[in-house]
C-alpha cells in the first residue's frame, strides 16, 4: 500500500524509460558478448589445441545448459514477490557474471560466469516493466524504441574491443566496462524505480482475500491448469495440422542455430583465410589472429547492431502489413542472403563495414523469423492452451537445435575453426531453404485471427 501511494511526478514515465533502456542495454550486451569475443576466447583458453579451440568450447559450455533450465523455476517468482526486485536482481547478476568473467584466469572461473549470465539473461524483466508500465496507447511505440536503443548498445562491445584490446589476448578487459554500467544502473533502479501498479493491485487484491476466497481462488486455478502443461500441449498441437507444421518449421529452420552463435568466429577465419590467399601469412598464427581481432573484425561488429536492427523493423512493417507468413517468409530470405553476404565478404576482404552490417541483418533476421513463428504458434491455439503450446515448441525446435550442434560440433572440432563458415552454410541454408518450402506449402496466416475464438481446429480440412 506505500508502494502505491509513493507519488510518480510528471517525468516518472521518462526517467523510468531511461532505467529500462539501462537495463535493457546491459541485458543485450551480456546476452551478445561472449559470442562476439568467441574466437578470442577460444583461442585463449584453448591455446594448446590450435585449430579445434571453438569446437571445444561449444562443447565445454555446454555445461550452462542446466542453468537455463533452472529458469522455469525461477521465473514465476516475480509474481509474488514483485517485479523491481527482479529487475534489480537480474541485473546485478548479469553484471556479477561479466565482472567475474573480467577478472577469471582459469578455464573454470570463464565458464562460472558464463553459467551466471545464462541464469539471469532469459528472464527479461524488462519487458514485464515496458507492459506493466507504458500507457496502453503508446505501449507498441515505446516498446520499439527502447529495443532499438538495446539494440545500438551492443555497439559498445566493438567500441570496447577497439579501446581496449589491443591484442587478442586481452579479451577479458571488454567485460570491465558493461559490467560497471549494470552495477551501477542496479544502484539507480534501486532508488528511482517504482513498483509496476499492474502487481501491486494485483498483489493488494490477493492480500484481501479472505482464507475462504483464496481457497477458491486456488481450486479454479487448478481447474484450468489442468488443461494445460507441456505434455497436453504437444498432443493437441500434433493432432492439429496448422500447430503441426508451425512446430516443424521452427525445428527445420533451427537446423542453422549454430550459426547465432558462431557469426565472429566466422568473420574472424573468413578475413584471416584473405590474409593467407593474399600471401601476407601462411598460416592461422597468433599474430594474424591477433591483427584481424583489433582490425577488420572488430571495425565490422560496429555494424552488427545496425544490421539487425534494420532486419527487426523489417520485420514488424511487413508483420503488420502483409500478413505473419509474409513477413517469416522475407526475413528467412534475407537470413539466407546475409548469411551469404557476409561470409563471403569475409573470405573476399570486402569492406569491414559492409561485412558487420550483412552479419547482424543475418542474425537479426534469423531471430526475426522465429519470433514470427512463435507469434504465429499463439495466434493459431486456443487460449485455454496458448501459453502451454507457445512453450513446448521449444521442446521440438530443440531437435532442430540438437541436429545443429551435433553435425558442426564434431566437425568443427575435427578440421579446426577455419572450416566453421563451410559447416554453419551448409546447415544454415538448406535449414531455411527447407523451412521456406515448408511453410510455403504447409501454413496458413493468422493475421487478424480472433483470439477469444480460434480453436486450433480451423486448418484441419
Amino acid at each position: 500500500q506505500r508502494e502505491k501511494l509513493r507519488p510518480k511526478g510528471n517525468t516518472y514515465l521518462i526517467y523510468m524509460i531511461f532505467i529500462i533502456c539501462l537495463v535493457y542495454i546491459t541485458d543485450e550486451v551480456a546476452s551478445q558478448i561472449g559470442t562476439l569475443m568467441k574466437t578470442e576466447i577460444a583461442n585463449d583458453l584453448f591455446a594448446k589445441y590450435g585449430e579445434s579451440s571453438v569446437g571445444l568450447l561449444d562443447i565445454v559450455t555446454m555445461l550452462v545448459v542446466p542453468f537455463q533450465a533452472l529458469a522455469i523455476v525461477y521465473k514465476p517468482l516475480a509474481d509474488r514477490f514483485g517485479r523491481k526486485l527482479f529487475l534489480i536482481v537480474n541485473t546485478f547478476g548479469m553484471s556479477l557474471s561479466m565482472l567475474l568473467i573480467f577478472l577469471s584466469d582459469s578455464i573454470i572461473a570463464y565458464v562460472l560466469g558464463a553459467c551466471i549470465v545464462q541464469f539471469f539473461i532469459p528472464h527479461d524483466m524488462q519487458v514485464v516493466y515496458i507492459m506493466e508500465t507504458a500507457p496502453s496507447k503508446h505501449r507498441a511505440r515505446i516498446y520499439s524504441t527502447i529495443k532499438f536503443f538495446a539494440n545500438m548498445g551492443v555497439m559498445l562491445i566493438p567500441l570496447l574491443r577497439r579501446m581496449l584490446m589491443h591484442s587478442a589476448s586481452e579479451w577479458r578487459n571488454v567485460y570491465f566496462v558493461p559490467a560497471v554500467v549494470g552495477l551501477v544502473t542496479c544502484g539507480v533502479a534501486l532508488f528511482f524505480a517504482r513498483e509496476t501498479d499492474a502487481f501491486i493491485d494485483s498483489r493488494l487484491k490477493y492480500l484481501r482475500m479472505t482464507d475462504e476466497e483464496r481457497a477458491l481462488d486456488k481450486q479454479n486455478k487448478n481447474t484450468e491448469n489442468a488443461q494445460g502443461g507441456v505434455i497436453a500441449a504437444l498432443k493437441f498441437a500434433f493432432k492439429h495440422k496448422q500447430l503441426r507444421w508451425l512446430y516443424i518449421v521452427g525445428a527445420i529452420a533451427n537446423v542453422g542455430f549454430i550459426t547465432t552463435i558462431n557469426y565472429q568466429v566466422i568473420l574472424s577465419y573468413g578475413y584471416a583465410q584473405s590474409y593467407i590467399d593474399s600471401g601476407v601469412y601462411s598460416s592461422f598464427t597468433d599474430e594474424l589472429m591477433n591483427v584481424v581481432s583489433v582490425g577488420p573484425v572488430t571495425t565490422a561488429l560496429f555494424m552488427f547492431p545496425i544490421g539487425s536492427a534494420v532486419a527487426q523493423v523489417i520485420m514488424g512493417f511487413i508483420s503488420d502489413s502483409k500478413g505473419r507468413k509474409a513477413a517469416a517468409m522475407v526475413t528467412a530470405f534475407n537470413c539466407l542472403l546475409a548469411f551469404i553476404g557476409f561470409s563471403i565478404g569475409a573470405r573476399l576482404a570486402w569492406p569491414p563495414y559492409l561485412v558487420g552490417f550483412l552479419c547482424g541483418a543475418c542474425i537479426g533476421s534469423f531471430y526475426s523469423s522465429n519470433d514470427v513463428i512463435i507469434m504465429m504458434i499463439g495466434e493459431s491455439a486456443p487460449t485455454n492452451l496458448r501459453s502451454s503450446i507457445m512453450s513446448a515448441e521449444f521442446v521440438v525446435v530443440g531437435a532442430g537445435v540438437v541436429v545443429s550442434y551435433g553435425v558442426s560440433l564434431p566437425l568443427v572440432t575435427l578440421l579446426g575453426n577455419s572450416f566453421m563458415g563451410i559447416i554453419a552454410f551448409t546447415l544454415t541454408v538448406p535449414g531455411f531453404v527447407g523451412a521456406l518450402i515448408t511453410m510455403a506449402a504447409k501454413t496458413h496466416d493468422t493475421k487478424g485471427i480472433d483470439l477469444d475464438k480460434v480453436t486450433g481446429c480451423e486448418w484441419d480440412n
